[in-house]
């Protein structure tokens, strides 16, 4: 068998390394029925598709009607969230048999994520994850730009030191596999909370462990 051009395997966090999204989904509901509004939850995973907060917000409060400024919405979400990832956060399932299988095979890996820096390192230490991580966290505030764009993707390659080529990118949602196909990363789909549909011909996996097959 000809040796595995993967050197490093870049991550998303949410919904990937941990299973966060449908407490994402909680948050979104209850922050805007701290406003008045309604928002089932059945409503909240329907329309997740990842990307960046403001924009999350912003489409939902335009879908409920709401006139609340996003400048209102963030921190209440955020402050939601932290408390729903204290009580319930867990990692996902395969994902440390994943890394030590890595780790043995010497492959490099990291983590790439919308969020802040602060609340990625948070999720990864309430989960067990962040020995692991420890120097090869990143986030989209590192390069002021949001998967679907590519920039975090590419910058999470330049930084670990390898050419796109020797990269593997792993995400659940449709923004961030648009962020690494567009950042020229092979890309493979984990799939989760909801199976959205995306335009990319790309592997589906259904299981962390499944990624054994793809290195």
């Amino acid at each position: 068998m000809a040796e595995s051009q993967v050197q490093c395997v870049i991550f998303d966090c949410d919904g990937t390394l941990v299973d966060s999204e449908r407490l994402c989904c909680q948050a979104l509901c209850d922050t805007f029925a701290r406003f008045g509004a309604t928002l089932s939850f059945d409503e909240a995973v329907s329309h997740f598709e990842g990307g960046k907060l403001a924009d999350i917000l912003s489409a939902t409060k335009q879908r409920l009607d709401v006139t609340v400024s996003i400048d209102q919405l963030e921190p209440v979400y955020r402050d939601i969230l932290d408390q729903l990832f204290e009580q319930q956060l867990k990692p996902m399932e395969g994902v440390f048999e994943i890394l030590e299988l890595l780790d043995k095979r010497g492959i490099e890996y990291c983590v790439a994520s919308n969020g802040p820096k602060d609340k990625i390192e948070r999720c990864l230490d309430l989960t067990g994850l962040l020995p692991f991580f420890k120097g090869k966290v990143f986030s989209a505030f590192d390069t002021n730009s949001w998967k679907p764009e590519p920039d975090l993707i590419q910058y999470c390659v330049m930084n670990m030191g390898f050419t796109r080529e020797q990269c593997l990118y792993v995400d659940d949602t449709p923004k961030g596999l648009e962020a690494g196909v567009r950042a020229g990363v092979r890309s493979v789909h984990l799939t989760g909370l909801n199976d959205r549909e995306h335009l990319f011909d790309l592997k589906k996996i259904n299981h962390l462990s499944e990624l054994e097959q793809e290195l």
